[in-house]
């Protein structure tokens, strides 16, 4: 297995302070070697997180940049300066986000065409009969009935609503320590209307222990905001510090080389102690390491 250089956060948590006995320490209290053998223990440890710390805040100033937009489907709704048209192309650009990134990129931009690249007005304005091309849209598993019931809970909002971050947060601030709760209540609140039940799928929420990986990177997209551009930062309801980073198969295979994480599974629990572990890297920005364990297990095949 590959690991960080030294020892990895995860096996370091498994040590255990231990003295040589070939050493003269004789006429040294028990107590004394204890202290001592834990004090430099925990300067392991710190040095260890150090190195950590450097090799993915370069890969995030790496990968977080301007550049990054021009291969992602984050160029989806860096195409528009509306909020509302903002949040409509990035919440379909992050549903339809796996799969070849070209071809997602191009069915995106096939959506946001037919709605004459302001999706915000069509969906509040859109006729019947101008639904006809979506009848025979694709990706993956989405197919046509998904699109649709999209385009109707998005009415449905916006008939009421002035942003889709109320989708997530109907209060005036959020409050959770993580977004946990935020996820379960979008995915309740899309479905709350008359829905296919397959559509489900594409939502994913944490009472199913999914990782939820495509809407967390779509709040990445909402709520991160710093001087590389790629984050929007147009929502203020959840704090950057709240949010959980993106995990997929990739993510959870470096980070597990890494040791961030005790397994590869990609699933909320591993999300939620992989966010964790960020933490006591960054504090209030968390979120903003899926640049480099991204970078790392898509660009560099880490």
């Amino acid at each position: 297995m590959m690991m960080h250089q030294g020892v990895s956060i995860r096996n370091q948590k498994k040590k255990k302070a231990t003295t040589n006995s070939h050493l003269p320490l004789k006429n040294i209290k028990s107590a004394d070697l204890q202290v001592g053998a834990l004090f430099l223990l925990l300067f392991y440890i710190g040095m260890e997180i150090r190195k950590l710390k450097q090799l993915l805040d370069e890969k995030v100033e790496f990968y977080n940049k301007p550049a990054f937009i021009e291969k992602d489907p984050v160029q989806i709704p860096h195409a528009f300066s509306a909020t509302q048209d903002i949040e409509i192309s990035g919440l379909f650009a992050a549903v339809l986000a796996w799969g070849n990134r070209t071809t997602i990129i191009n069915n995106c931009r096939k959506l946001m065409g037919w709605m004459d690249n302001k999706p915000y007005d069509f969906i509040l304005h859109h006729r019947d009969t101008d639904l006809k091309p979506f009848v025979h849209f694709a990706h993956r598993t989405f197919n046509a009935t998904d699109l649709l019931y999209f385009i109707s809970f998005l009415q449905y909002h916006y008939s009421t609503h002035a942003s889709l971050e109320d989708a997530f947060v109907p209060g005036r601030k959020y409050i959770g320590e993580d977004v946990e709760a935020a996820l379960v209540h979008f995915h309740n609140y899309f479905f709350s209307i008359e829905h296919p039940e397959r559509t489900k799928k594409h939502i994913s929420t944490p009472e199913r222990k999914s990782a939820c990986k495509r809407i967390n990177m779509y709040l990445r997209w909402m709520v991160r905001k710093d001087k590389s551009g790629v984050d929007f930062g147009i929502w203020k309801k959840i704090r950057p510090s709240q949010l959980i980073c993106p995990l997929d198969v990739h993510v959870a295979r470096v980070a597990y080389r890494l040791g961030l994480l005790e397994n590869e599974k990609s699933d909320w629990k591993n999300a939620q102690l992989l966010t964790e572990q960020l933490r006591i890297l960054n504090p209030n920005d968390p979120a903003i390491y899926d640049y480099a364990l991204f970078g790392l297990g898509m660009a560099e095949r880490y």
